[in-house]
């Protein structure tokens, strides 16, 4: 088993994925570039370095998950920290009284099964870490109090499917933190903040950079960090 930290990021090929992998590599991390696309994937542990190692996994094929967990486990013995970063938001800008349901459905199966399937394949990799870390990439439009509120600054980024996935990513930390209280093992959820990605597209105020320093944090948190959290950046936020 090797000395040093090991990170899976999903989505990692781009975005937001792309910069928490950097930084993490940045503070001494192996980290592996979690994509679906083979070339996408090998271009950014390439521009990377060495410390990254392309990663196949499709979040809409499970079979992938496994590969991965055995890939891990021969390879390093273990994995330090799981940053579930893939996302799709397909049904924004939607009514949820006329959003089709093959969009909530997709949002669904990439969102919140995918990434309950991913993390349940994993949890035997993170339980051989000494200091393991999940951390569930979500967004303030996952708040119930927010989106229940008339008056909360969240435009007409009111869709059932990815507000409702997000909630859901939400529930899944809340309850996985209970389930390991009493391991090492910490489990948050991140809101990255509005930032310049293909999802949040360029009027976003937020750089990339900035994007991806609350995964970062949550990532690599010290013994007596929090669990079961929603956070921005130092900022605990509303369910």
């Amino acid at each position: 088993m090797t000395h040093q930290k090991i990170a899976l990021i999903t989505g990692a090929n781009k975005g937001l994925g792309l910069e928490t992998a950097k930084q993490l590599s940045a503070l001494g991390y192996q980290v592996l570039i979690g994509a679906r696309n083979e070339a996408a994937g090998e271009a950014a542990a390439i521009s990377i370095g060495p410390n990254a190692h392309f990663v196949h996994l499709d979040m809409a094929l499970p079979a992938t998950f496994r590969a991965a967990a055995q890939f891990i486990a021969e390879t390093y013995g273990k994995l330090d920290a799981l940053i579930n970063n893939a996302g799709i938001g397909p049904d924004n800008g939607q009514k949820p009284s006329e959003v089709p349901m093959a969009l909530i459905r997709e949002t669904f199966e990439t969102n919140v099964f995918g990434l309950l399937e991913l993390t349940q394949a994993l949890l035997p990799l993170l339980r051989k870490s000494d200091a393991g870390r999940i951390v569930n990439v979500s967004s303030i439009l996952g708040s119930l109090s927010l989106n229940a509120d008339p008056s909360a600054q969240l435009g007409d980024w009111r869709s059932f499917g990815y507000n409702g996935s997000k909630a859901a990513v939400n529930m899944f930390t809340a309850t996985l933190a209970f389930e390991l209280k009493d391991t090492p093992i910490k489990v948050n959820s991140a809101h990255p903040g509005w930032v310049k990605t293909d999802l949040g597209g360029d009027a976003a105020p937020m750089e990339i950079v900035d994007g991806a320093k609350t995964s970062v944090r949550l990532a690599t948190l010290p013994a007596d960090g929090p669990t079961g959290g929603f956070f921005h950046l130092d900022d605990a936020l509303p369910w």
